[in-house]
């Protein structure tokens, strides 16, 4: 079978939805090598790659699919798929061509989240709206949706009024990376590289209101007495990232909250935007503050358990799917409670060696092959 995957984000996401369409592309192609695997980009990228025997990267190849490129890739690209003998197609990110279920060949989408829906404030009202068209389009018209966790296929079936025998849940894996061990070595190396203190908690995901940095930094506060660790920030952000910011200078945390995405050596080196380096980093902290509002799946979970890092993260949306019994888990509303997540993880080292165990073997859920295995199962019902 000729497997066609909208592949936009495998090669230009740096975040959530590139690291799902990268692992997903590259399990697939390990653990099912007798199909073919056609990756539609828009455009070259130099920042990620994706190669193997079976993995052909498909780009626009005249004049005007490569100028108007978003165009070929949510309608035109029905030509090159149709060529290539596409058999079904994959909108790895909430999308497929509009009029692909008029051409013969079998589609799949994958829903992460509707958070555009539940939290329609935290967007700008123009993209509410075109997220909303496109999402909805593709979970009607699909033959079949993927909803990454429990909590978004509800969601589907809540606002999008999907039929529930439509929609399977597939959970995601992650860079197998994180699950190998970085020697103390390598380990110091990175810390060095970028100046990292010795002990830290870490925080990963974009600087946005409903991933709850701002309380992170108020448990900080709270604990300023008692513990003087620092916290590691990962991720980018605008107004919301300004008042985390305003928070830290009005309360005099600077030295406490270190935003490593700003440092120059982070923005410049390819290893820190490609994410190669994080796997060195997750192992080199205390635990993953991650006390999210509302996710999908939320994958830095997933990350931090396959690093043997304890997690402290929310008792609510899907995080418990992703944390399992691996996880310390808070009211994300409440900064008393992260505080105090985050003083045990410190101080209690037999409650941070139980989670770190714990959450390795909730990790074994998410293999690479388990979750190729499901997805491949939902692309066989409808051959």
């Amino acid at each position: 079978m000729n497997i066609g995957f909208d592949a936009k984000r495998a090669f230009h996401n740096g975040t959530g939805l590139g690291h799902y369409s990268r692992t997903l592309i590259r399990s697939l192609s390990v653990y099912h090598p007798e199909h073919q695997y056609y990756l539609f980009n828009p455009r070259h990228s130099s920042e990620f790659e994706l190669k193997g025997n079976n993995l052909q990267e498909i780009v626009p190849t005249d004049f005007l699919s490569r100028l108007f490129s978003s165009a070929w890739r949510s309608s035109w690209v029905k030509k090159d798929l149709q060529r290539l003998k596409i058999g079904l197609y994959h909108g790895l990110s909430h999308e497929i061509p509009v009029g692909i279920e008029r051409t013969g060949i079998k589609s799949v989408v994958t829903i992460h989240d509707l958070i555009h829906e539940r939290y329609p404030e935290q967007y700008n009202a123009i993209d509410v709206k075109i997220y909303s068209k496109k999402f909805r389009y593709a979970c009607e018209h699909a033959d079949k949706v993927i909803a990454i966790s429990e909590q978004t296929k509800r969601d589907i079936i809540e606002f999008y009024k999907t039929p529930e025998n439509k929609i399977t849940v597939c959970y995601q894996s992650c860079n197998p990376a994180f699950g190998e061990e970085v020697n103390e070595e390598e380990r110091k190396r990175i810390r060095e590289e970028y100046d990292l203190p010795e002990q830290f908690f870490l925080y990963v995901g974009s600087v946005i209101e409903r991933k709850n940095l701002l309380n992170i930094c108020k448990a900080l506060f709270l604990l300023r007495n008692e513990l003087d660790i620092p916290l590691l920030v990962i991720g980018e952000g605008g107004k919301y990232k300004q008042q985390v910011k305003d928070f830290v200078t009005q309360n005099g945390l600077q030295s406490k909250v270190i935003f490593l995405s700003e440092h120059e050596k982070a923005r410049t080196s390819p290893s820190f935007r490609s994410a190669k380096v994080f796997p060195a980093i997750y192992q080199s902290a205390i635990a993953m503050i991650y006390p999210s509002f509302f996710e999908g799946f939320g994958i830095p979970v997933l990350e931090a358990l396959w690093s043997r890092l304890p997690v402290i993260t929310s008792s609510v949306s899907c995080l418990p799917e992703a944390g399992g019994s691996g996880a310390y888990y808070v009211n994300p509303g409440s900064a008393e409670e992260i505080a105090s997540g985050m003083k045990k993880i410190y101080s209690d080292k037999e409650v941070a060696a139980t989670l770190k165990e714990k959450g390795w073997q909730h990790a074994q859920n998410f293999t690479q092959q388990k979750c190729a295995d499901t997805v491949m199962n939902v692309y066989k019902s409808i051959w």
